[in-house]
């Protein structure tokens, strides 16, 4: 009973050191956020943060992992999913998108704040390359219009769905209420699959 005691005690504190340091990091970024900023951000003392985390590096190589798996791991079961048409995968990364945006809506700034600094390893762990040679959906997309890049569609697709998150400091005061801007985000599951679908139209 006292191991599992433990085994909950230390989960929870591990996993508060991970939110604050998320909220830290996002805050200061990597190169200037300290160890006692997290600590401090947490409400526990210094030498327990190095109880459960050794370096800040590791802190941080872990926290990244999870927001990047948070943040592209969605995509690529869509991508590569063959009983679903082009226009229902543009539904479904969209559906996909706006959920996890709006319920983790510091993803994106946290995430692509670090791709400056690292982006041959964070295109190595996304295995960016692969998804964007050997999908499904890019296969699709270029059977549907064969003159254009695929990239063109897939980066207007994925830039409409988390640019509103990004800018959102930026574009909540314009629009209103947090409310008014949850509900302008839930119409975009409806436009966003509208606007690429017309890009693909030939003209």
């Amino acid at each position: 009973m006292a191991k599992k005691v433990k085994a909950e005690l230390d989960l929870t504190t591990e996993q508060k050191i991970k939110e604050a340091a998320s909220r830290v990091f996002t805050k200061k970024g990597y190169g200037n956020a300290r160890t006692r900023d997290i600590a401090e951000e947490a409400g526990i003392n210094l030498a327990l943060l190095n109880y459960y985390f050794r370096s800040k590096e590791k802190l941080f190589d872990i926290i990244m992992a999870e927001r990047i798996e948070k943040l592209f791991g969605v995509l690529a079961p869509l991508l590569y999913d063959e009983g679903t048409t082009l226009e229902e995968k543009l539904q479904n990364i969209t559906d996909n998108y706006i959920t996890m945006l709006t319920e983790h809506p510091d993803l994106p700034i946290f995430v692509l704040s670090e791709i400056r600094n690292n982006p041959d390893k964070l295109a190595d762990r996304l295995q960016a390359r692969k998804h964007m040679t050997q999908s499904v959906f890019v296969r699709q997309l270029m059977e549907k219009r064969k003159d254009i890049s695929p990239f063109h569609f897939l980066m207007n697709l994925l830039g409409m769905a988390l640019f509103p998150f990004i800018a959102k400091p930026v574009l909540q005061p314009i629009i209103g209420s947090e409310n008014n801007y949850n509900a302008m985000m839930e119409q975009r599951r409806v436009l966003i699959p509208k606007w690429i679908k017309m890009m693909l139209e030939e003209v």
